[in-house]
């Protein structure tokens, strides 16, 4: 049993006029963020204004690199080369650290969004060039990938601190892999449920798959989607289960 684990959201995705989530109402119950870095979703301001946010309520800041795909918010795959992929992470990640610094902060981690998040789980070519790109920025950024996955083993090797991620709010298939969004039940939107889940998470270190099998998952941060229906509810809800549990939340150590 775990007695503390990190409690993130992905935060900041609105763009220009087109707010998106309960950053306000959200950010307070967690003890990490992740801001889009403005391809996925997200704009320079807006990045400005999480970063606020996340300082006034005590909140680890990191970046949420995606795919170039405003338009699909960074959930459909892109066939990027290699040293695309790698720059286009680069300038995300440190867009966001600029601002950081210039609110008088630092950048924590690197959490990678959506679809490449997913292939950084699976393909050990692109995890490389993920875990690259970050130490580039700095050595000393955490990074944040799929439990049990290969994005975790390229971190590693590239020399980063790595932290293992569960999701609250997401349904497994047996592999350990995330249910695909265009499946039922990919999404858990019941506060109730989505509690139930972080505690069995984060003090089995379990998690039921879609077929009913159970999953050995060791997880260090547990991740509420911003865009998730009723976000705000479901973190308030996680927090206190965690907390009944004797769970406390804080920040990833670096």
């Amino acid at each position: 049993m775990r007695t503390t684990i990190d409690l993130n959201a992905d935060v900041g995705e609105g763009f220009g006029p087109w707010p998106m989530g309960d950053d306000a109402g959200l950010i307070p119950l967690v003890s990490s963020v992740n801001v889009a870095c403005g391809f996925h979703a997200g704009d320079p301001a807006g990045i400005a204004r999480t970063i606020a946010h996340a300082i006034a309520a005590g909140a680890a800041i990191g970046a949420h690199p995606g795919y170039p795909d405003l338009v699909g918010f960074g959930r459909r795959e892109m066939d990027l080369t290699p040293d695309e992929l790698e720059a286009a992470i680069v300038y995300q990640v440190g867009a966001v650290a600029a601002l950081a610094r210039a609110a008088g902060t630092d950048l924590r981690h690197v959490k990678p969004h959506g679809a490449l998040y997913n292939r950084a789980a699976r393909d050990a070519a692109t995890a490389e060039r993920v875990a690259r790109a970050v130490r580039s920025v700095s050595a000393d950024l955490v990074l944040v990938g799929l439990a049990g996955s290969v994005s975790l083993d390229a971190g590693r090797a590239a020399g980063l601190t790595v932290a293992a991620e569960a999701f609250a709010d997401r349904a497994y298939e047996p592999d350990g892999s995330l249910r695909s969004r265009r499946l039922p039940g990919a999404l858990v939107t019941d506060p109730a449920d989505a509690a139930a889940r972080a505690v069995r998470l984060a003090t089995s270190g379990e998690a039921e798959a879609a077929d009913g099998s159970t999953l050995r998952i060791d997880a260090d941060t547990l991740c509420i989607h911003g865009d998730t229906p009723r976000a705000a509810r479901i973190a308030r809800a996680v927090r206190r289960a965690l907390q009944s549990a004797g769970v406390a939340i804080a920040p990833l150590p670096r």
